[in-house]
């Protein structure tokens, strides 16, 4: 493959996940940005980078060229590369400064436990009074129930506009239960998991996940190459290990730091 096109949270790594796929360097291709990045509120109207990144042609003539003016493409090559380097460095400082701060982003891994059987409806509570005035404040029609026990709080969101709380694979509703997170644990010294779902959403995105890694296991069987996945949260990770932890063949494993570790599908 000669170009490959990548969506990312900033030109930057979306060059950098273009480049892993083509295993070349930054001064070997060209880059087009095709969309720039920009954020919303609670990810809402939010949109990606979106890069095309191209193998650069091989001269036809040793003739020297003639002197010109740098292309566009040059240009952005040139800035993109020092800038790439100096943003990623940045963000992993930060991550690991904080990251003992952070209780592993609340168990990002957990959001998908099943249900205890012990819970209750409640109509008040923080998380509770936080999603609506927060659904209300986004001016987005939905229904906002809790079930909860001494350990739990389940949220669950309902309606017309549910898809503008999920988001795209669902980013927004991982932002919301973030700060829902934060929120009913800001003063409490006993941690409390808080899940919050749309639509039946996480387990609809799990069955999804599990089809996607056996697809991909038999494509590494087929070619016997590996797969490289996009950045996933730890719980996503955990589903795509577990569902082909059995496979006789096929092994996974996980590479890079949050928030951009991936899992790597290769043969055993």
């Amino acid at each position: 493959m000669d170009y490959a096109e990548k969506c990312a949270k900033d030109v930057d790594e979306a060059v950098r996940l273009a480049l892993i796929d083509l295993n070349l360097t930054i001064d070997e291709v060209d880059v087009i940005v095709l969309e720039e990045s920009s954020k919303g509120f609670f990810g809402i109207g939010s949109k990606l980078a979106t890069v095309r990144v191209q193998k650069k042609a091989p001269r036809t003539t040793p003739e020297k060229p003639a002197k010109e003016a740098p292309s566009a493409t040059a240009e952005n090559s040139s800035v993109i590369e020092p800038a790439k380097k100096e943003i990623v460095k940045k963000e992993k400082k930060e991550f690991k400064d904080n990251r003992h701060n952070r209780r592993s982003d609340f168990l990002l891994d957990d959001i998908q436990a099943e249900r205890p059987k012990d819970l209750v409806p409640v109509e008040k509570g923080l998380a509770l009074d936080f999603l609506k005035d927060v659904t209300e404040k986004m001016g987005i029609e939905v229904t906002v129930t809790a079930e909860e026990n001494e350990n739990s709080i389940y949220i669950d969101i309902n309606g017309k506009d549910s898809g503008t709380v999920i988001g795209k694979r669902g980013q927004t509703l991982d932002a919301i239960q973030y700060l829902t997170r934060l929120v009913v644990n800001k003063e409490d010294e006993k941690y409390k998991r808080v899940v919050v779902d749309a639509e039946n959403y996480r387990a609809k995105r799990e069955k999804t996940l599990e089809q996607l890694a056996n697809r991909l296991a038999d494509k590494v069987v087929r070619t016997k190459k590996s797969v490289r996945l996009e950045p996933m949260n730890p719980y996503e990770r955990k589903i795509i290990h577990a569902t082909l932890q059995g496979n006789p063949i096929i092994t996974t494993r996980s590479e890079g730091e949050e928030p951009y570790r991936r899992v790597i599908i290769e043969m055993k």
